[in-house]
């Protein structure tokens, strides 16, 4: 056995790791299911198999071991994460082309597991809401389960009728609160559309409670920290808090913010990726409130309903700069910043 630290006492693998993020979406998926039908698993076998197939070719062309490096799972979960952000009655090749543009630019391109600066998920997201935004906004009403016709949707790129589709509740609210002529309220708003519950979107705050119930497994498991998730919820929630307080006719409350949109997944499987999030803990910590900081920002004032895959890049962009100024001082050096001693 090696003297020298670190230590492991734990048997790790990217490969452990990766299966239990992909377990940790099973509930919220489980869910995803029960209230929009089983479209989501097409778009989860189809972003899966392109990830699968994009990354052995990548690994073939750079002269990597592909069975080591394509069982390590890592493709796997950016495929899935792509899946459960896209619209699950999106065109097929939508999906397809944003996996294999996010596996072989985002990923592979940066030199692969490890070098990548973006995370690959939100990169493929956000390209593809940019170039195609009205099929990123074509969402399944509550209810609308026909799996026959939601597969005519996304094969036979049918246009989708108004009747089995709706807006987010993100979009929905931003939209009504954004017409002048409209004269709106928050309370308003959420009371006289369809795609409002009781405390977020119908279906959707259901969904945002079981990735938290995987989410908070990943931290029994210690495959992530306390950091990243309770930072961002902490900001996301302190920040639509005061603003609502302040004009609760034209801010949406905490809890609205917190169980709507992409912020339960964000916080626990996007913004927690060890290679493209920050790794210090005071890091973790500036890093997820700034996400959560520009997340609201988008949804309030910007073009896009939800500004959760705009924030991680443009934090991504910081994180060199945040992990270089939240370094702990190397034991027995002096810290010069506080005029410290050996």
């Amino acid at each position: 056995m090696n003297g020298t630290s670190p230590h492991l006492h734990l048997p790790i693998s990217v490969r452990l790791i990766m299966l239990k993020v992909l377990a940790a979406l099973v509930p919220g998926i489980a869910v995803y299911v029960w209230f929009f039908g089983a479209a989501i698993l097409v778009q989860i076998a189809l972003a899966s198999a392109a990830a699968l197939a994009g990354e052995a070719a990548m690994l073939k062309l750079r002269g990597k071991p592909v069975g080591l490096f394509l069982s390590d799972g890592s493709a796997l979960v950016t495929a899935w994460l792509i899946a459960l952000t896209f619209p699950p009655i999106a065109p097929w090749w939508l999906t397809v082309t944003a996996t294999l543009f996010a596996i072989v630019v985002a990923k592979h391109l940066y030199g692969g597991l490890g070098q990548n600066p973006f995370n690959p998920a939100m990169v493929a997201f956000c390209v593809s809401i940019i170039a195609f935004p009205a099929l990123m906004s074509q969402w399944p009403a509550v209810g609308f389960t026909d799996f026959a016709a939601q597969m005519r949707v996304v094969f036979q790129s049918q246009s989708a009728q108004d009747a089995v589709t709706m807006a987010t509740p993100l979009d929905a609210l931003r939209t009504q609160l954004h017409v002048p002529e409209a004269r709106a309220t928050v309370a308003g708003v959420l009371g006289s559309h369809a795609s409002f519950g009781n405390i977020g979107g119908k279906g959707w705050e259901w969904i945002a409670l079981a990735y938290l119930l995987g989410g908070l497994w990943l931290l029994q498991q210690r495959v992530i920290t306390w950091h990243v998730p309770v930072a961002f919820l902490a900001t996301l929630a302190l920040i639509a808090g005061g603003f609502s307080l302040a004009n609760p006719d034209r801010y949406a409350g905490p809890v609205f913010h917190v169980v709507t949109g992409g912020a339960m997944l964000g916080a626990f499987f996007i913004l927690t990726d060890p290679v493209s999030g920050a790794t210090t803990p005071r890091g973790k910590l500036i890093f997820a409130a700034g996400v959560a900081l520009l997340a609201w920002i988008i949804r309030s004032f910007g073009a896009y309903p939800d500004g959760m895959a705009f924030g991680v890049l443009l934090m991504n962009l910081c994180v060199p700069l945040i992990d270089m100024g939240t370094q702990p001082p190397v034991f027995g050096h002096k810290d010069e910043q506080k005029g410290g001693t050996p």
